[in-house]
């Protein structure tokens, strides 16, 4: 019979959801899912210099928001609890006394003092900085007086000095690593917390965590998790290591550029599934030209074969593409609930119909942010100069504008019931009377009515939701202006 497999997605509450961290947290779903496995959700707050209030939830929220819902976890709890470090204390000291049996770890009663010493005479010599392994060649004795005086000690793990270590990663291969360049890392700091290095690997045997997913800045760490599993005699469970996610070819994804995390991009407009679906995009590729995928699809055709060595770059404009597609795929009510609070404070004017602004916006829309820059004219004309009425396509310029204006105030004027057929159907028997192109007649209006070169519809359509009486009065201004 095949193991089950388990999996884990191991945050640190430092703040928020990184977007390379959720693309970890969704590949090790797609890959549990489509094995019909187990998602454990573990918190990983041992560095506690580095825990920020309020993180776990925001942990827990997008998890929820993304549709990444977990088995087991600090909220639900598992038979393999619990499920934050922090409260597993005593499990790793346990765990760590029994390596210093077996012989894979040590005591270490170095003061930081000496520790200084030896990293700035190591660093003057040009040498690599790594503890010299003095407390490893106390005598059990020495080891057992030094404990009952009650003197402080952290423990170290025992490297080998000689030959390689070699494990395998699905993406990357096989890495050989020699021993001879391997820190006795410390596993169980001073104040009885475990280091990750050490707190990660107990974790996940006694979880059974079968593959592993995390990010190709932990290949070089690898190997001393593995000698720990052989020390422990552990069966090594499947690793698999994806490359960074980039911004471009040199720079990361940065909170400070404001697009390295999951909030960032929703505070930007982005729908959830839109960014779920990109990211799984990014570095992974299931074949085929195809680009738009529900979760339940993504399980379907996962596989980690599909994984690339190469760092993903993010290209912000084709997700905002892929993002414009959710968008033209919600139902108009979903799209209007989602849109209505960009129009907030932007158009404040009682008598501008919103469900017709959303109804002329959802074609035109590729995230929700740029509702607010393209809606503003609603409220009141801005501010605009008579060289927008020149437009070389439609053919226009100031002198014909100015006698298209004249004559659709006239005409509009005449129209008693103001409907969108009305107003259209009045414009374009204009054009005709006229004898000009449509645009002759068309841009003049819709640069009038919304002082803008650039709007989510034409004049026809900005002029009904107006309404005839600031539809006039714009149009006047118009006027007036290129008089």
């Amino acid at each position: 019979m095949e193991k089950e497999v388990r999996t884990r997605f191991a945050p640190s509450p430092t703040g928020y959801m990184h977007i390379g961290n959720l693309r970890t947290a969704l590949y090790t779903y797609l890959l549990t899912k489509s094995k019909g496995g187990k998602f454990i959700l573990r918190i990983e707050d041992t560095d506690q210099e580095r825990y920020v209030e309020g993180a776990t939830d925001v942990i827990f929220k997008t998890m929820k928001d993304t549709g990444l819902i977990h088995d087991e976890g600090p909220d639900i709890g598992g038979e393999y609890g619990p499920y934050v470090q922090s409260q597993r204390r005593e499990i790793y000291k346990e765990y760590a006394e029994k390596l210093v049996e077996l012989g894979g770890a040590y005591y270490c009663f170095c003061t930081k003092e000496r520790l200084d010493d030896l990293r700035e005479k190591q660093e003057a010599a040009k040498v690599p900085t790594r503890y010299d392994g003095l407390c490893s060649r106390l005598t059990k004795a020495e080891v057992e007086a030094k404990l009952a005086a009650g003197e402080p000690y952290v423990i170290r793990q025992k490297m080998p000095r000689y030959g390689k270590t070699t494990f395998h990663d699905e993406v990357f291969g096989n890495i050989s690593v020699e021993n001879a360049i391997l820190d006795d890392n410390v596993l169980l700091k001073a104040d009885g917390l475990p280091t990750y290095n050490f707190a990660n690997v107990i974790d996940d045997h006694l979880m059974h965590i079968t593959h592993i997913i995390r990010g190709s800045e932990y290949l070089s760490s690898t190997p001393k998790y593995n000698l720990l599993y052989e020390a422990f005699g552990w069966e090594i469970p499947t690793y698999i290591h994806v490359s960074p996610v980039m911004r471009d070819a040199t720079k990361k994804l940065s909170k400070r550029d404001g697009d390295a995390s999951y909030e960032d991009f929703i505070k930007k407009g982005y729908l959830k599934e839109a960014i779920v679906n990109y990211i799984a995009l990014l570095g992974w590729s299931p074949g085929g030209d195809r680009e738009k995928y529900t979760l339940e699809e993504l399980i379907d055709i996962f596989d980690i074969k599909g994984i690339s060595k190469s760092p993903a770059i993010f290209d912000e404009n084709k997700l905002a593409w892929l993002n414009g597609e959710y968008i033209r795929e919600l139902s108009e009510e979903e799209f209007h609930e989602k849109a209505l609070p960009w129009y907030e404070g932007v158009i404040t004017n009682p008598n501008i119909d919103l469900r017709e602004v959303s109804r002329l916006l959802q074609k035109r829309c590729e995230k929700l942010s740029d509702i607010p820059e393209q809606v503003d004219f609603f409220d009141s004309l801005p501010e605009y100069d008579i060289d927008m009425y020149t437009h070389k396509k439609m053919k226009t310029n100031p002198e014909n504008s100015l006698v298209s204006l004249e004559r659709a105030y006239e005409a509009l004027e005449k129209v008693e019931d103001w409907t969108f057929d009305n107003i259209h159907d009045t414009l374009i028997s204009l054009v005709s009377e006229l004898g000009v192109k449509n645009g002759v007649v068309l841009w003049p209006v819709r640069v009038a009515v919304s002082g803008k070169a650039f709007t989510p519809g034409g004049g026809v359509e900005i002029a009904y939701i107006l309404g005839k009486d600031e539809t006039l009065k714009r149009i006047k201004i118009g006027i007036e202006k290129l008089k």
